[in-house]
């Protein structure tokens, strides 16, 4: 998966960098369809502001998080991301299976 992280009023640190990757990584394990992910790191007063765009095979997934901190905002948007994610996989897993048992049955 290719990884674009960028900022919008804060300077993205290779720490900040290597948190949201490990983070995204959670999201790999779920699927192997992800193509690219691109996530901006915005602070505006005291919201730090986290979202982030995932390319898979036709499907195009965006989830933001507003929070105190931006490690927190992070997590909520991971958490997101991962909700979405397992829901779109369970779909397509559950359309292909059910045409498989129709097979059989007949």
């Amino acid at each position: 998966m290719q990884l674009n992280v960028s900022g919008h009023h804060i300077a993205v640190t290779p720490p900040l960098r290597q948190y949201v990757s490990e983070k995204l990584e959670r999201i790999q394990r779920h699927c192997d369809y992800v193509v690219n992910a691109n996530c901006i790191l915005t602070v505006e007063k005291l919201q730090h502001k986290a979202e982030a765009t995932l390319n898979m095979r036709g499907v195009r997934i965006y989830a933001d998080a507003i929070e105190q901190d931006m490690y927190a905002a992070i997590d909520g948007l991971v958490d997101k991301l991962d909700r979405q994610v397992r829901k779109r996989r369970g779909k397509t897993i559950d359309h292909h299976a059910r045409d498989v048992d129709k097979s059989v049955y007949e």
